[in-house]
Parts: structure tokens; C-alpha cells; sequence
């Protein structure tokens, strides 16, 4: 009977002691935080392993997240995974609904995102622009002909128009002296011509009667505008005029132009067509609703495809000016031990209560070999 109480002590002894070895040993990876003295000598192992190697535990975390589980390669396979841009197209298209839809204006969007931009900036900077443009023109094409600079197809455009700008000049002249207005304007003419003429003319002008005269010489007038061979002579007049334009230098043809002239008119006319005020007192759903479904469904795709292009062509570079390394490093160097310790427990709590049965089991094995030995031995 004392031989079996024995060796069950034995084994409970040997238990015991494995099990506590093992706890003893795992709560050592953290206990204690802080060394412990005993006057000036320190007592080995404190502070825990952790707590004594953290900054270099934090070292190794930096290098492992940026040189195994976040790299490059790892971000640039994720950033072109099918599924990932599908859900990311996705999520974006329905952000961006919210803003097509928005009945806020242009201008008060502006403002909420603080950008100092309004109707007067905008006006102002188109006015600044065409100022720049201008005078870049003049200054960039005043030593060159305007054959040199005028794109072909408006010069070939122009050579067409030619004979449609004769028929036109031709067709209102044929109205204006059909018209009262022309009637009475050859008269007036006749008028003056007879006058200048003295005795003559007022000899002439009793003989014939000036009405009499204007009536027989407005239809003439009119015969003479009709005819094709004044219709050629307005074509040849106008494709020479062109060709002597053509040749002729944009300083010399801007030597008749002012600035002062055409600059108020050229901006003026710019800013009626963009009208600036319409645009920014719009709602955004006025003006971007009709384009909503090729902003969902072919703008929204397309930029997010070159994004991630752009990033992952950069994204070793971002990785390195983001210090991600040193990041983790300072991160984890922030943790109190405490968080640590509940951070690693949380993980590989049942691992560790496994190790302290193991080493109980282990400890419980050793007594019942003892006993055996003991026995055997007794």
C-alpha cells in the first residue's frame, strides 16, 4: 500500500511540476514589465523576455510586414485582381451617384470642398487666358504669312466659299436696289450727279425728269447685278483679294487691328458662350444627369483602371517614402507590455494552455517512470 501511495505521489508530483514549469515559463515571456531589484542587484530574467527585447521585436515586425507580408509584388497582385477592381468599381459608382443626383449648385459644392473658386474667379482667369493667348499669338505668328499658319482644310474651305460669298454679295445688292430704300437711293444719286453737272444737268434734268431717269436706270442697275459676268467679276475681285491676304504677313494685317478694339469684343463674346454664372448656379444633377450613365458605367471603370496603373507602376516608390518599416517599428514600440501580452494571449491562449497540459502529461510521465524505478529498485 505505501509502495502505491508512492508512486501516485510520484506522478501527481511530477505533474504538478511540469504543468506549473511550463505556466511559470510562459508567463516569463511577459512578467514581470519592469526588472526587479534587490538592492542593486538585479534578479535574472527580469524583465520578461518580451518586455526586454520589444524594440527589437518591434525591428523584426517592421522588416517582416514590409519584406514578406506586405510587399510590392503582394499589393500589385491585389490591386489587379479582377474581383478586387469589380467591387471597387462598384463602390465608387455608387459614391458618385449621390453627387450626380445632388440639386446643390456647382458653386455651393465648390465651397463645401473649400475651393476658392466662384463665377468673378472663374471669368476673371478665362479673361487672364485669352490675354495670354493673344498676345502669344500675335507675338509667336507676326513674322509669319497666314498661308504658312492657316491649317489646308480652312484654306481649301475658304477657296470654296469663294464663289458662295460672290452669289450672296450679288443676291443683297439685287434686293437692296429692288427695295424702296434703293429706289430712292438712285434717285438720290441721279439727283447729285445732274446737280454737279450745272446748266446741263438741269437742262437734262427738265428734258428727262428725274424720276423718269432713276426708273430707267434701276432697272439696268439691277440687270447689270444679275448677270453672270458680274457675278464672275465679284468671284475674280474676292479669290484675288484672298490670295494678296493669303501672302500678306500677320503683322500687317494686325497693324489695322487694336488690341483695344478686339480684345473687349473676343472676351465678351467668350464669356456669353461659356456663361460662367449659368454654369455655377446650376444644380449638379442639371448638369451632370444626362451624363450619368457613361459617368457609372464608362468614366468612373476607366479612371479607377488608370489609377491603379499609376499606382502600381509607383507602388515600391510610395512603399518607400511611406517608411512603412519604421511605421510598424514606432507602432509596436508604442504598445504597453500589458497590450502586448493580451494581444499574443488572444492569438495563442489555447496553444499555451496546450504547452502547460503537455508539460503536466510530460511531468506526470517522468513521476511514473520514477515510480517503476523505484519500485523495481526497492
Amino acid at each position: 500500500m505505501n509502495i502505491f501511495i508512492t508512486f501516485v505521489l510520484m506522478v501527481v508530483i511530477g505533474a504538478a511540476i511540469g504543468g506549473m514549469t511550463n505556466s511559470l515559463a510562459i508567463k516569463m515571456l511577459f512578467r514581470p514589465y519592469k526588472p526587479v531589484y534587490i538592492g542593486k542587484w538585479k534578479v535574472p530574467f527580469t524583465p520578461g523576455l518580451i518586455p526586454k527585447r520589444r524594440s527589437e521585436m518591434a525591428a523584426q515586425l517592421g522588416d517582416m510586414v514590409v519584406h514578406h507580408l506586405i510587399t510590392p509584388e503582394s499589393i500589385q497582385k491585389k490591386l489587379n485582381n479582377s474581383q478586387f477592381k469589380s467591387d471597387a468599381v462598384a463602390w465608387i459608382g455608387e459614391s458618385v451617384e449621390p453627387l450626380v443626383d445632388s440639386d446643390e449648385s456647382i458653386e455651393a459644392w465648390l465651397a463645401k470642398l473649400q475651393i476658392p473658386m466662384n463665377t468673378e474667379t472663374i471669368e476673371n482667369g478665362i479673361e487672364k487666358w485669352i490675354d495670354e493667348k493673344y498676345h502669344g499669338f500675335k507675338e509667336k505668328y507676326r513674322s509669319q504669312t497666314i498661308e504658312s499658319t492657316l491649317p489646308l482644310h480652312w484654306q481649301e474651305k475658304i477657296d470654296a466659299y469663294i464663289p458662295v460669298a460672290a452669289d450672296f454679295i450679288a443676291a443683297k445688292g439685287e434686293a437692296y436696289f429692288s427695295s424702296p430704300e434703293g429706289k430712292r437711293k438712285v434717285k438720290i444719286m441721279i439727283d447729285d450727279f445732274l446737280e454737279g453737272r450745272g446748266m446741263l444737268g438741269n437742262m437734262l434734268g427738265m428734258f428727262l425728269g428725274n424720276s423718269s431717269v432713276s426708273e430707267k436706270i434701276q432697272p439696268e442697275i439691277i440687270k447689270f447685278i444679275k448677270h453672270d459676268g458680274t457675278k464672275e467679276i465679284l468671284r475674280n475681285l474676292l479669290r484675288t483679294e484672298w490670295e494678296k491676304l493669303r501672302e500678306s504677313q500677320w503683322e500687317d494685317v494686325l497693324k489695322n487691328v487694336s488690341d483695344e478694339d478686339v480684345l473687349p469684343s473676343l472676351k465678351k463674346s467668350i464669356l456669353e458662350a461659356v456663361s460662367v454664372e449659368k454654369v455655377m448656379t446650376s444644380s449638379l444633377k442639371d448638369v451632370l444627369s444626362p451624363f450619368k450613365q457613361r459617368i457609372t458605367q464608362v468614366i468612373v471603370p476607366r479612371v479607377f483602371e488608370m489609377s491603379v496603373m499609376a499606382v502600381s507602376e509607383k507602388i515600391e516608390m510610395i512603399m518607400e517614402k511611406l517608411h512603412l518599416e519604421e511605421v510598424v517599428r514606432e507602432q509596436v514600440e508604442t504598445f504597453s507590455v500589458q497590450r502586448l501580452e493580451e494581444m499574443v494571449l488572444g492569438i495563442t491562449s489555447k496553444e499555451l494552455k496546450m504547452i502547460t497540459y503537455l508539460g503536466a502529461l510530460l511531468g506526470g510521465i517522468i513521476g511514473l517512470i520514477q515510480g517503476v524505478i523505484v519500485i523495481f529498485l526497492a
